[in-house]
């Protein structure tokens, strides 16, 4: 690996808040502004996988291998139909990590090993984190220098939030200094619903500037995209949900040119 790679884990504990649609979405929008993406299923469902189109049989070298150090983590990295995007995926083995690595030093910093290992070039590694605080998710922020947050506009999207929020500023304090949070999604929005515009002000109220302007609409075409086997922005390029996803990569594109530009 000549270059070092944008670490950025997409993660929030709660289950269904868009987190690996996000992940895939961003990543398939990033590769139009000529990025190498790497996308790390780090879920033990292996949604991000699926949604990619990479079949069950063709998981073998998974990202369970190379944590558990049976494979070589360039091994693991899978083709996608997609040019410039390519994925470690995952299985269901991954779900025993947590047990098999409760009496290893340092388990928080094995994803962070082996991503020293990989030798080939990317511009941006996504994270796609399992829905929880977990080994796994640690692991995943250990070796990160950011974390993007998706966040569902429904009642109770704040109560998990700063459950989150307090594990980021723990691994900032012990385990990794670099760590930030980039920015939160927002996403699941419907302009219909009185609720969602009331989560959005919330949210912004609290976050300000870490929200970012592109908000992700309720929209079918998404939810239909993954038992396809493709990004949303494959499935159907010109619906809402593919062009707020566009605009998200913009956005967090611009961003990190501005940080470091």
């Amino acid at each position: 690996m000549t270059k070092k790679p944008k670490i950025i884990s997409i993660s929030n504990q709660k289950g269904g808040v868009g987190k690996t649609t996000t992940t895939i979405n961003l990543a398939t929008a990033m590769v139009s502004f000529d990025k190498r993406i790497l996308i790390v299923d780090l879920d033990p469902q292996g949604n991000a996988s699926t949604g990619l189109g990479i079949d069950n049989k063709k998981r073998e070298n998974n990202i369970y291998k190379a944590l558990t150090s049976q494979r070589k983590i360039d091994d693991c990295i899978s083709e996608t139909i997609i040019p410039n995007l390519k994925i470690i995926p995952s299985t269901v083995d991954l779900s025993a990590v947590e047990i098999e690595f409760s009496n290893i030093n340092k388990r928080e910093l094995v994803l962070k090993s082996i991503f020293q290992e990989l030798k080939e070039d990317f511009d941006y590694i996504l994270i796609d984190c399992p829905p929880s605080l977990g080994l796994l998710t640690i692991n995943a922020m250990v070796a990160s220098s950011e974390i993007v947050v998706p966040l569902q506009c429904e009642f109770y999207a704040l109560e998990g939030l700063s459950q989150l929020l307090k594990t980021v500023e723990l691994i900032k304090s012990n385990l990794n200094s670099n760590l930030e949070l980039k920015g939160i999604v927002l996403t699941m929005f419907d302009s219909r619903n009185k609720l969602s515009k009331l989560v959005e002000n919330d949210v912004r109220k609290h976050f300000e500037n870490k929200v970012y302007k592109t908000v992700i609409p309720r929209n079918v075409r998404i939810s239909e995209a993954p038992s396809h086997g493709l990004p949303v922005l494959l499935y159907d390029t010109n619906c809402f949900g593919s062009k707020a996803y566009a605009s998200l990569s913009a956005e967090l594109i611009l961003q990190e040119e501005k940080s470091y530009g």
